[in-house]
């Protein structure tokens, strides 16, 4: 079912070994380049065709009305909307803790730099459709957005034929209990074009462009931000889901071979990855995995997903090599079951997010454990993070001397501005102070 890999009398590169999932994005982004340039073109209306075209339904409004945002949530179940008010509930405290605050720095007397923190004016939050649907991207995305002070939000969700050409209906009701109101039944390269260009609709409204669209999406989606990056800010180009699980023989292999598969459900170009020092514990788990995918309700994508390339067993020599090949691959999940799981965690360098012992699974962290789920993929968490509050603001610096304190750091002003042979940048140092530096 699922490919073993023995690293133990092994030097060899985990990236070559367990290469993620192929996406040729440059593939892709011929796909969408003709798609961006007709949004730019015909605005609205190539919105509404290529939607048609791709999503087999054309809607008969683009923005969704007020009142089928009302009714989603007068309908939702009333479970599920106590599960979505936890989350959001947890996420707010969670991110009300990375808020910024403007610090001023008192670099000599009279000279002074501080850094204020603004949100970006207006954002999209693109929230996918596809083999499942996304209520928690909303919370993900929206509530870090509102912490940070952004004022405009717009949410983009694809079209589904099976509600009328409206987005999934727990994702609008998602959006009416976080307070957002615009929003628009488009997915795809579409969504993100009509969000960086704006458009006119039918009826005359425009659809503002943004200053920056984050949250998850198919390929197709990651080519149109990465075509698009400039006009617009984004948050990060993601690829398929992946989870590492870093376990020894203390570890429970029926939560392990559990964990693997919830993120297999994905999608079935998920990674699903077991890093162990412990034969005995990847055996178990191997049973386990046959035991519990034949249950499970997606259990060809499952199946397919750690059967591919993308997934498999390390068998590593001791704890040490587990944890350089989990800081090597970087993973998107991580989780650690180990004996001093925390002392563990703490040693990791590379992962979106880590979640530490038996009972931090990482589907606790895709709704409510208060951390944000939208993380780097593809190896990128070695240089890159989660969404988080800081994605939606800006810092900005401002500067403000005397003239007693520009005086006194003329001299080096003058000195630099001459060694990298940019004489102006001293001329407008000298010329306050033309008397004192002749």
């Amino acid at each position: 079912m699922i490919r073993f890999i023995d690293l133990r009398d092994s030097d060899a590169e985990v990236g070559q070994l367990v290469p993620r999932a192929g996406l040729d994005i440059e593939t892709a982004l011929e796909v969408v380049r003709p798609i961006v340039q007709d949004v730019i073109e015909r605005g609205a209306e190539a919105v509404l065709d290529w939607t048609e075209r791709l999503d087999g339904v054309r809607p008969a409004h683009l923005r969704v009305p007020q009142a089928a945002l009302d009714a989603a949530l007068v309908n939702l179940d009333a479970d599920v909307r106590a599960a979505l008010e936890e989350s959001i509930r947890r996420a707010r405290i969670v991110h009300e803790d990375q808020r910024r605050h403007d610090y001023t720095t008192n670099v000599v007397p009279g000279g002074q730099v501080t850094e204020r923190w603004l949100p970006v004016a207006r954002v999209g939050l693109y929230v996918p459709g596809g083999r499942a649907v996304y209520p928690s991207s909303v919370v993900m995305n929206v509530v870090p957005a509102q912490v940070a002070g952004v004022a405009s939000m717009v949410v983009a969700s694809p079209a589904q034929k099976d509600f009328g050409g409206l987005p999934h209906p727990t994702i609008l009701a998602a959006c009416a209990l976080l307070g957002i109101t615009e929003v628009y039944a488009v997915g795809g390269a579409q969504a993100v074009a009509m969000l960086a260009v704006g458009v006119t609709l039918e009826d005359g409204t425009v659809v503002e462009p943004v200053n920056m669209v984050t949250g998850p999406g198919n390929i197709y989606v990651t080519a149109a931000k990465r075509m698009l990056k400039g006009r617009i800010g984004i948050d990060s180009e993601a690829g398929p889901t992946e989870i590492a699980i870093l376990a020894d023989n203390t570890a429970i292999p029926a939560l392990v071979a559990a964990d693997l598969i919830s993120q297999a459900e994905h999608d079935v170009i998920a990674a699903s990855v077991l890093v162990t020092p412990s034969m005995h514990l990847a055996r178990a788990v191997e049973l386990e995995l046959e035991l519990q995918v034949s249950k499970t309700k997606h259990r060809e994508r499952v199946l397919e997903a750690l059967k591919g390339r993308q997934s498999g067993i390390i068998i590593v020599r001791d704890l040490e090599q587990g944890i350089d090949v989990v800081n090597t691959y970087a993973a998107e999940h991580l989780e650690i079951q180990t004996e001093n799981a925390r002392d563990v965690a703490y040693r990791i360098k590379n992962a979106g997010a880590i979640f530490v012992g038996n009972y931090s699974p990482v589907s606790l962290g895709d709704y409510c454990a208060g951390s944000n789920h939208v993380l780097p993929t593809a190896g990128c968490a070695c240089h890159s993070s989660g969404l988080s509050v800081q994605t939606f603001l800006r810092g900005v610096h401002i500067i403000e001397y005397s003239k007693q304190a520009l005086s006194d750091v003329a001299h080096h002003v003058v000195a630099l501005s001459t060694a990298e042979d940019l004489p102006a940048h001293g001329d407008a140092v000298k010329v306050r102070y033309r008397d004192a530096l002749k």
